[in-house]
This record gives structure tokens, C-alpha cells and sequence, in this order.
């Protein structure tokens, strides 16, 4: 299965499973979405639980909200993160708190889906990552960067008894395929993954980002070192026993992410190991992320000097090894 069809899986059978969940946003009914995650969900589930709304996405939210609040274990789709800046005051506000002011007593057990990332010339309106200024306590954000790991991912969200915003890289949807088990199956929210061992540097990461530090982890390794690969998958909030394991193992770090350089998830990802690693540092970490610019280009050329690549990446990689 390829991403887009791991996630459909992953929600019809959790649809099967649980009559209480039902799907709700922009054209994701008899269209199947944007990008067809929701294909063939309306015609199999009916339009009581596959729902398409107008594209206001503030009202998608609360919507959202309020049939959690019902009973109903809603998932809300924006077509991309970008717009869920329309909803930001009933996903922060409202959403991320209703447990806390209702002293435990009203739960919400949602998720909101988008895509999200660059590398896909989607340019101002279609390629941000959200995921810092979204990063609200009360709130998981999680971002998958496998096929296998999407649907796993996304039912355990489903299962959540609190809000999950789910966020999935637009360039992984048809990136690749992989083996995906037919059968229900969950992996843990919170829990960071290491995709390659190593012993040398560490590179903690999570979309989009971890097939390019895999491939730049090959390039170092053809000089002899050997690179380890943190997959955040959560990255709010996040795993700190896994980053800080990692950071100690091998003491040289880089913390990479397609968001802006600077107020970013690379950012805390960074401050926990200076926080709590520090005595087995033996290099600065180093972050490697975006540009400091008001939005992702929309030319190749331009979208590449914004973008963290392979190339990049390894040159970065090298410029620590040898510290």
C-alpha cells in the first residue's frame, strides 16, 4: 500500500469496528478528498457518517467539537494544514482545553487530518508545516512518515480519548509502497521510533525528513561513519526518554525539519537535548530546517534553496563528524 491507501484502510476498518466514528470535511464524500483518502468511504459507510461540509474550516472544527461532545468519535478533514489557520481559535481554544476547564469531566475524543509539507510546488497556501504553532497543551500532533506507520498511527488516534491533530507529508502519499498488514493495529502515540541504529551522530526527524536523512545516513556511511535515525513520529509532545537515549548514545546530534529555522519543533527537539544530554555532548547541536521567509517559493529552483535536501543534510552531517 502507498500512504494515501494505508490511512483509507485504516479508517474504514476503524468505522467498521466503532459505528460512533464518522468522517467530516471538504468534499470528502462522494469526491473521496483531495487527494482521495476518503475514497469510497461515503459509498460504503452513507452519508451519515461520511459528511461533506462548506469549506469553512472553523465550522469544520466545531463541528467536530460538538459531536465529540455527543458521543461521536468524529475525524475532521481540512484539504491542507494551511487553512486549518481558520480554525485555530476553536482547535487551540476550545479543543485543546475542553478537558481541562470541564475538570475531567468532558472529554474529546477526536482528529483533525491534513496534508502538509513541501517539495510539492504547492507554494504559499499549500505547503506549510503548522505543526509549532499548533503545539498547544491538551493537544497530540502527529506525522507520519511510512505507509505501515500512517495506519497504525491513525487508528491509534481514532482510539485517543483526547484530540489528535494527524498531518501527513503530501510528497509521502504516493511516495513509495510497502507491506501493510490487512488486519487492525496500533502504534503508540508519544513514542518516538529509531529507524537506523548508529553509533557516531544522531538525526532526529519525522515526515518527509526521515527518508532524506536515511539517505543521506548511507552517504556518511560510505566515509565510515555511522549515523543513527530518530523518527519523532509525535511531535507534540514529545518523546524526550528516546531523543535523550539517542543524544547520549552517540553525543553528536542534528535536529532536522522542512518548518522555519527558528520557534519550531526542531527548536524544543534541540532545547531537550542541551537540557538534558549535555554532559555527553560532544559537539553543539546543530539544527538544520527551513528558511526564515514568510512562505514556502513556488519554482523548483527556489522550493530546493528553501527545503532541507539529501545533498544538504549529508553536508551537514559531515561538517559534525568532524568536530
Amino acid at each position: 500500500m502507498n500512504m494515501v491507501q494505508a490511512i483509507r484502510d485504516g479508517l474504514a476498518q476503524e468505522m467498521e469496528r466503532d459505528e460512533r466514528v464518522m468522517v467530516l470535511g471538504e468534499d470528502v464524500g462522494p469526491k473521496g478528498g483531495v487527494f482521495l483518502v476518503t475514497d469510497g468511504l461515503h459509498a460504503r459507510f452513507g452519508e451519515d457518517r461520511v459528511i461533506d461540509t462548506p469549506i469553512a474550516e472553523s465550522s469544520i472544527a466545531g463541528i467536530a467539537l460538538g459531536l465529540a461532545l455527543a458521543g461521536k468519535r468524529p475525524v475532521a478533514e481540512m484539504q491542507f494544514t494551511d487553512f486549518a489557520h481558520m480554525a485555530f481559535n476553536q482547535i487551540t481554544n476550545e479543543i485543546a482545553k475542553f478537558r481541562y476547564r470541564t475538570d475531567g469531566d468532558w472529554g474529546v475524543p477526536m482528529v483533525v487530518r491534513a496534508p502538509m509539507g513541501g517539495h510539492s510546488h504547492g507554494a504559499l497556501y499549500h505547503s506549510q508545516s503548522i505543526e509549532a504553532r499548533f503545539a498547544t497543551p491538551g493537544l497530540k500532533i502527529v506525522i507520519p512518515s511510512t505507509p505501515y506507520e500512517a495506519k497504525g498511527l491513525v487508528i491509534a488516534a481514532m482510539r485517543d480519548p483526547d484530540p489528535v491533530l494527524f498531518f501527513e507529508h503530501k510528497r509521502l502519499y504516493r511516495m513509495f509502497k510497502e507491506p501493510v498488514p490487512k488486519g487492525d493495529y496500533l502504534i503508540p502515540l508519544e513514542q518516538a521510533h529509531v529507524v537506523r541504529e548508529g553509533d557516531d551522530l544522531s538525526v532526529f526527524c519525522y515526515g518527509l525528513m526521515v527518508h532524506y536523512a536515511l539517505e543521506a545516513a548511507k552517504n556518511l556511511e560510505a566515509d565510515g561513519w555511522s549515523v543513527e535515525v530518530v523518527d519523532l513520529r509525535t511531535v507534540y509532545p514529545l518523546d524526550r526518554d528516546t531523543i535523550l537515549a539517542s543524544a547520549r548514545k552517540t553525543g553528536k546530534c542534528l535536529v532536522l525539519y522542512e518548518d522555519n529555522f527558528s520557534v519550531s519543533i526542531g527548536s524544543e527537539v534541540a532545547a531537550i537535548i542541551a537540557d538534558g544530554a549535555w554532559r555527553w555532548l560532544d559537539a553543539p547541536v546543530k539544527r538544520l530546517g527551513g528558511l526564515d521567509v514568510p512562505s514556502m517559493p513556488y519554482a523548483q529552483p527556489m522550493e530546493d534553496f528553501f527545503m532541507p535536501n539529501p545533498e544538504k543534510i549529508t553536508a551537514a552531517l559531515k561538517e559534525l563528524a568532524e568536530l
